[in-house]
């Protein structure tokens, strides 16, 4: 098995982390430095990098410690050990062998694990699926993402078409917006609280602070009556993906049609050169309940389902990886 070396993230490491980024085959800019480190104050940081016996960058794993346990960063929507365009399965394989040894050296006695969903990667990259199986990793949560295809045909419902037809005849507009202040003041915050009794997981600061630095992934659009902000979306966008991160309407969304509306518009319009359109997940109590009509509506739409996979892997595993290679 090829020898790798294994270190932590330092912050002399900025650039050559972000410049592995944006050439990996499967990482998004939530893996930039400038996005993991805005609640850095949250988090302490254990990223690591994977170099080989030439001290070249074969990979990298976004991640956090907490207690004496290594998580794939509990701050991100999705993690992975991030791998170079032209990574193989064996090396793969020794790459996680020589990861988990230096964390098992260094007394982390397990890593929680989560995974990228394919439609966010450039190439096939579940290497890391089947080096889960290998160490007889505990599958800890399931989460299900309602995904559409936009190359595909959609095969969207009655509900739907008669609720965006009601949106154009309240004569509803559209439109993206530079400032987050009155969705988030206004819809999210608010239906946030007296539905869930939370608050986003980005405050107002931090997803301002984000657009400045991501100007042309992260972007907001509203759906206004006359001049009232009645329905919003914060828009992911990254190569292959526009990923609703926030969705919120005001109490007359249904009579309005307005979230159907946006969304109509997002999907045929704004977002149809894209390869998905991930509505996210409609899961609660760690992936083991759906809250159905959630559901209903983003499948309504012609959406169907992608599974993300959470791990819990025992550091010591990494013997398992031994003689799988023969």
């Amino acid at each position: 098995m090829k020898s790798y070396i294994i270190r932590k993230y330092q912050s002399s490491d900025y650039s050559l982390w972000n410049e592995f980024v944006a050439n990996a085959k499967n990482a998004t800019f939530l893996f930039h430095r400038d996005f993991m480190e805005y609640h850095s104050d949250r988090f302490e940081d254990f990223s690591l990098l994977v170099f080989d016996e030439k001290m070249q960058l074969n990979a990298i794993l976004p991640a956090n410690i907490s207690n004496n346990v290594v998580y794939s960063h509990q701050g991100l929507t999705y993690g992975s050990l991030v791998l170079h365009k032209k990574a193989k399965l064996h090396e793969a394989i020794g790459m996680t062998f020589f990861l988990l040894k230096f964390l098992e050296s260094n007394n982390i006695p397990s890593l929680f694990f989560k995974q990228i969903p394919s439609i966010y990667t450039s190439f096939p990259s579940e290497e890391m699926e089947y080096v889960s199986f290998l160490l007889q990793a505990k599958l800890v949560k399931r989460d299900s993402l309602s995904v559409l295809n936009m190359e595909m045909d959609h095969f969207i419902s009655k509900d739907r078409i008669q609720s965006i037809n009601r949106g154009v005849k309240n004569g509803l507009v559209f439109k993206e917006e530079i400032s987050f202040d009155t969705f988030w003041n206004q819809v999210l915050i608010p239906n946030l609280v007296q539905k869930h009794n939370t608050h986003p997981v980005h405050n107002l600061n931090e997803i301002t602070y984000l657009k400045s630095k991501f100007p042309s992934n992260i972007r907001q659009f509203n759906v206004y009556l006359g001049d009232e902000l009645v329905a919003g979306t914060t828009i992911f966008e990254s190569e292959f993906v526009a990923h609703s991160q926030y969705i919120s309407g005001n109490s007359n969304k249904n009579e309005l049609g307005s979230l159907d509306f946006l969304h109509n518009t997002l999907i045929n319009y704004t977002f149809k050169h894209k390869k998905y359109f991930d509505f996210g997940i409609s899961n609660e109590n760690q992936g083991k309940n759906i809250n159905e009509g959630l559901l209903y509506w983003k499948e309504s739409f012609g959406a169907r389902t992608i599974v993300q996979n959470f791990y819990e892997i025992e550091t010591k595993n990494y013997k398992l990886l031994e003689n799988v290679l023969i």
